[in-house]
């Protein structure tokens, strides 16, 4: 596996001091995963290492660029939209540079329709490209022509590439790229290449730089973070890169995702119970109760192989809560696969789930199965799925009431008066307090919920 370093482009930051009376701002919108907005805040950190400025506001920015999502079809036909949206801002300003990159940009025939359906984009690049950002903005500035880079993809890990964090307290971390699972319904192997585990010392020396910088929480990410190591020289499995990383001082706490089920085993489980630093809730995608279904995907565990994993961190992490992705209308599902899924939810009793109608994605397998199911059949499924969730869910948050917990304070709540914050089961809360304490711990009494929103009152400790 190939491994690059960042180099600052002084050719590329000569060239847009000269194209500028003035910095010249710059406008990144990142679509999709979590994956996704990591690269946009690194998309940002190179864009200002060559002379740009950051904005949030499309109108004042001499150049946007789109990061795009490409799992799902409404996704992409979103970011069309958006850019179509843009011609307007480029007739007010010829100057202004359009740049898509992201999965979509993986895709030929995503590269040729902004080649041909949208004459004012100024350059197309793939998940891969960071490393060429500064020169294609170079020769652009220069009076070069379009720029629609062919998807390529680079079996590599980049690392030093600078980063502009979208907050000072919490923090996406990336311990590996790509995935090797071609699950049936899933593009992701296909646009974000094969999986690359960075270095341990790499990622633990992130780490510690995010730690010493008093970031609070932070989410260590992968397509599939359980296959973390299988790209190394030296044996070294996800387990044991937490247990690396805890070993480190500090008052932080550590999420994770995504996991995927077939490679979470008892020595994970056993690892987040041994650390206070490990947040108690896991996010472990089902996509189908049903083993049919499963085989179908191309998901290499059963219905109950999955619950025997639920039922062993059950036991052993008190407390634990649970996440989920599940996938409605899969090509072929009947009423009783999708019963079977039912019956799935209300046994694990997730908190929370994460619930898409199948989207069919060209050059995937499952594109090729036959789908005779109507789209009012699986929304009428989808409805189902979401009223047995509430059922779930709801009255598990409400029991909650009567603890007291310690939160990380994220932002203002709904009410006025009122901030919201994360509990370590990923559940959130509202409660009244000033929103000078966003960024910072709290104690909170629960006192009830709203649906799946806890209430509560801050707990201040007497002098």
């Amino acid at each position: 596996m190939e491994n690059l370093n960042y180099i600052h482009d002084a050719a590329a930051a000569a060239a847009v001091a000269a194209a500028y009376e003035t910095p010249p701002l710059a406008y990144v919108r990142s679509y999709g995963c979590q994956q996704n907005f990591n690269d946009g805040e690194k998309l940002r950190g190179v864009l200002l290492d060559i002379g740009y400025g950051i904005t949030d506001t499309p109108e004042q920015a001499d150049l946007i660029l789109f990061n795009t999502c490409a799992v799902r079809e409404h996704a992409e036909q979103r970011v069309f939209g958006n850019i179509g949206a843009l011609k307007r801002l480029k007739a007010a300003n010829p100057r202004l540079l359009i740049g898509v990159c992201g999965c979509m940009a993986q895709q030929p025939q995503v590269v040729e329709k902004l080649k041909t359906s949208y004459p004012y984009v100024d350059f197309v690049f793939g998940v891969d490209g960071i490393l060429e950002l500064p020169g294609l903005l170079a020769r652009r500035l220069g009076g070069g022509r379009r720029a629609m880079q062919p998807p390529a993809q680079r079996a590599a890990v980049i690392e030093g590439v600078p980063v502009r964090r979208d907050s000072g307290f919490r923090a996406w971390l990336p311990v590996m790229y790509g995935c090797d699972n071609f699950c049936t319904y899933c593009i992701v192997p296909y646009v974000r290449g094969r999986e690359r585990s960075r270095a341990p010392e790499a990622v633990l020396a992130e780490f510690r730089r995010l730690v010493a910088a008093g970031c609070k929480e932070i989410t260590l990410l992968g397509q599939n973070v359980n296959s973390y190591g299988k790209t190394l020289p030296e044996p070294m499995d996800f387990a044991d890169l937490l247990e690396l990383l805890c070993a480190e001082p500090g008052d932080y706490r550590l999420r994770f995702m995504t996991s995927h089920p077939k490679d979470a085993g008892k020595k994970l489980i056993d690892t987040i119970a041994r650390h206070p630093q490990l947040c108690r809730h896991i996010h472990l995608p089902v996509q189908s109760g049903s083993d049919r279904i499963l085989a179908a995907m191309n998901r290499h565990y059963t219905a109950a192989q999955y619950l025997d994993l639920i039922d062993y961190a059950k036991k052993t992490i008190p407390g634990v809560t649970f996440s989920s992705d599940i996938i409605v209308g899969f090509p072929g599902e009947t009423e009783e696969d999708f019963a079977q899924t039912l019956e799935l939810v209300r046994r694990v009793g997730y908190m929370q789930l994460f619930t898409f109608i199948y989207s069919r994605r060209t050059g995937t397998r499952a594109a090729r199965m036959p789908d005779p199911a109507t789209h009012a059949e699986k929304a009428a499924r989808m409805a189902r799925l979401l009223k047995t969730q509430e059922e779930v869910s709801y009255p598990a948050i409400a029991a909650l009431a009567g603890r007291d917990v310690r939160v990380l304070v994220e932002g203002a709540g709904r009410r006025a008066g009122t901030v919201t914050g994360r509990l370590d089961n990923n559940l959130t809360v509202e409660f009244p307090a000033p929103e000078s304490l966003v960024g910072a711990w709290a104690q909170v009494h629960l006192t009830g919920a709203r649906a799946a929103l806890l209430t509560g009152e801050r707990i201040i400790a007497k002098e």
